[in-house]
């Protein structure tokens, strides 16, 4: 990951590292690694979050049209 400094303004450039760190999803691997969770907590946990960007996406779908 290359991140440039323009005008000397670190504040931003650390500001689009961390928007392109979470994007990429590193600090969400970061959390997951501090601890064990079981397989099948994960399972579960993944398949809220997939019920949560479904509802999501027909709501901005559902607004847009």
């Amino acid at each position: 990951m290359k991140i440039e400094v323009r005008n000397n303004n670190v504040e931003k450039a650390l500001r689009v590292m961390k928007k392109k760190m979470k994007r990429d999803g590193v600090f969400q691997e970061l959390k997951d690694r501090q601890y064990y969770r079981k397989p099948s907590e994960v399972k579960r946990e993944k398949g809220k979050q997939r019920l949560v960007n479904i509802k999501k996406a027909e709501k901005i779908r559902r607004n847009f049209l």
